[in-house]
């Protein structure tokens, strides 16, 4: 059984681009008085999203190369069993999953694990969903859908781009998957803590009846096929109007087959690093903190997606590298 002084966890979860990050750096930032121990899992060989996690006291464990339900679970619970040795430094865990992951073994692992279960609690899976984008999302990746099915919390977040038909249907949608989970409409993951932290919203019984084999630890999650990581790399600044162009040329032309676009720029003639996301067609880009004087500058991009063509997304970043 868990202890009673059981460690809470909570799974932030959703579909490629809806806003997980965001809504970890809100955590974060609140003014709470909690010290939290965060995992961030990613889907590619280059880490992201671990440089996008706000510079806070809390030290970030990342696990990249492979989906937090597949090939790097063995990983989630050697980090969660260090963790426990340092018991009474942190309040609580927070994991934020890649998008493409399934929040079935995820979930498993609190109960199939005997130490981990000892040790830590469950308190509730949190699913991100993009208003604008997810009626197409269930449409074409079970993702979307098993995500939602497993929420105990759901963040019908990017409110602000949808009109209010939109985020009706994309509600009603959300129910017909998961009648049970409280939803909050937000924009840029606004909610406030009480609502998704210390929930004790985790129900077993409901997810057992979902899945009458969850607890067995069997696991048989296949992304589909066609969904591919591409990441590229390069320590040379880069030449920020050409990139510019770029990015919104590639995204305009290829925005269909591309699920998700980021990245971390070193800009020629910049002392701020330049952050980059992408969702489809929609982009959006800025100046955020400074580069440490001790700190190596690079330049990092991945794209998700299908039918992409690595050879000329590289040659694309390439010709962005500064003369």
């Amino acid at each position: 059984m868990t202890q009673p002084s059981a460690i809470p966890v909570t799974v932030l979860t959703g579909y490629l681009g809806a806003g997980k990050t965001t809504l970890l750096n809100r955590i974060l930032t609140e003014q709470h008085g909690k010290k939290y121990a965060v995992i961030v899992n990613e889907f590619g060989e280059i880490g992201i999203d671990n440089d996008l996690v706000v510079d806070a006291d809390e030290e970030v464990f990342e696990m990249n190369n492979g989906c937090i339900c597949c090939t790097v679970r063995g990983d989630l619970i050697r980090i969660l069993a260090n963790l426990m040795k340092r018991k009474g430094k942190f309040d609580a865990i927070l994991i934020e999953t890649t998008g493409l992951a399934d929040p079935s073994p995820v979930a498993q692992t609190f109960f199939v694990d005997e130490d981990v279960r000892a040790k830590t609690r469950l308190d509730a899976i949190v699913t991100v969903v993009d208003a604008k984008h997810i009626l197409s999302s269930l449409k074409s990746a079970k993702e979307a859908r098993e995500q939602i099915a497993f929420a105990d919390v759901i963040l019908l977040n990017k409110a602000d781009l949808a009109d209010a038909a939109e985020l009706d249907a994309a509600e009603a949608a959300i129910r017909h998957i998961n009648p049970l989970a409280v939803i909050h409409r937000t924009t840029k993951s606004g909610v406030a803590l009480d609502e998704i932290l210390d929930r004790g919203a985790f129900d077993l019984e409901r997810i057992l009846a979902i899945e009458p084999n969850f607890l067995e630890g069997g696991h048989h999650h296949d992304h589909e096929e066609d969904v591919q990581s591409f990441s590229f790399e390069t320590t040379r600044p880069m030449d920020g109007e050409a990139l510019t162009h770029w990015l919104q040329t590639t995204l305009q032309t290829r925005g269909q087959d591309i699920l998700r676009s980021k990245g971390i720029f070193d800009v020629k003639g910049e002392t701020k690093r330049f952050v980059f996301q992408g969702v489809h067609m929609l982009m959006d880009g800025d100046l955020t903190s400074p580069w440490k004087p001790d700190e190596a500058r690079r330049s990092r991009m991945v794209f998700i997606g299908r039918n992409l063509d690595q050879d000329e997304l590289k040659r694309g970043f390439d010709s962005c590298i500064a003369a």
